[in-house]
């Protein structure tokens, strides 16, 4: 990559990302997070690019690697590092979600409060639960999915399982109190041992684990 692209690149994300980037057509489906999202997207194989196939209709994503719930740079998070900035307002029917892995698992610090402020024990206070209701208040359905944990073998996101629990136990109170919000959970995906729903980096969902993750997400629609 040159520098100048390299300079350019957070507004080039910028305006990948306004508002009247939406196509004409009206999409009903959003989807927004981090890099389990977002991952396999140039090749066309990301989880929303599954949804879109299994669905066949379009799926609008904003997913942007690296991007975290808890962000307070304004220009890179209106580029889309912040996932709550990542809304693009629509007609949406659906939004498809994740994030809070990178606010935890990279260079986390006091994890317990930082989790508090993802969202609370009962599942009704944080970022998060802030950001499901107003992604609810427009209408839309909401899927959260869930991270994949790594096999036990030759993982630097190993020693996370037990704060992706946490998380994602939380997450599931929180759902349990809206029938418009659903859980997906991954945490069982991936077999002991097993190397192949993973990136070679060992953190990122490999393209058999993304078509995966999108049949589940694109059933939860086809069928609610």
């Amino acid at each position: 990559m040159t520098l100048l692209r390299c300079l350019l690149l957070p507004f080039l994300i910028l305006l990948s990302a306004c508002g009247d980037a939406v196509p004409a057509d009206h999409p009903r489906i959003l989807a927004m997070g981090d890099s389990l999202l977002a991952w396999h997207s140039l090749a066309g194989k990301s989880i929303p690019d599954t949804v879109a196939r299994e669905l066949q209709e379009p799926v609008v994503d904003r997913s942007v690697s690296a991007a975290r719930i808890l962000y307070k740079l304004p220009l890179s998070g209106a580029a889309g590092m912040n996932i709550r900035k990542q809304y693009t307002p629509g007609k949406w029917d659906w939004v498809i979600v994740n994030g809070g892995g990178n606010d935890l698992w990279l260079g986390c610090v006091a994890c317990g409060r930082k989790m508090d402020k993802l969202i609370t024990a009962d599942g009704r206070g944080g970022a998060i639960a802030a950001m499901l209701s107003e992604l609810r208040a427009t209408g839309a359905k909401v899927i959260y999915v869930g991270y994949l944990r790594s096999p036990g073998v030759g993982s630097l996101i190993e020693h996370c399982r037990d704060e992706g629990n946490a998380l994602e136990a939380r997450i599931t109170r929180l759902a349990a109190q809206d029938e418009g919000i659903f859980f997906v959970s991954n945490k069982d995906m991936v077999p002991h041992g097993d190397r192949s729903y993973h990136a070679p980096d060992m953190i990122h969902p490999s393209i058999k684990a993304s078509g995966e993750i999108g049949r589940k997400v694109a059933e939860i629609i086809r069928t609610n």
